[in-house]
């Protein structure tokens, strides 16, 4: 499986990647061993996901996430039930 996902950083700001294994990846964020955004900004919560059959489509998925407004991704996660 392949999994874009959303985590809120712990000064607030949000931060969209994908993941082939989203649970490793989040526990890499909060090692301060992720994306350089992300490591000055440890804990990270997960506050989104999707998944998917193909890394094509994730990766599609994520760029247009990254290209929303964070107005936008507020109301995604808020439709979410983790």
């Amino acid at each position: 499986m392949h999994y874009i996902y959303i985590v809120e950083c712990h000064d607030g700001t949000l931060y969209t990647g994908y993941a082939k294994n989203l649970e490793k990846r989040i526990k890499t964020h909060n090692e301060k061993k992720g994306a350089k955004y992300t490591r000055g900004r440890v804990p990270v919560l997960l506050k989104y996901c999707e998944e998917f059959d193909n890394k094509t489509d994730a990766l599609k998925r994520e760029a247009q996430i990254k290209k929303m407004s964070r107005k936008k991704k507020l109301k995604l996660i808020g439709s979410f039930k983790i």
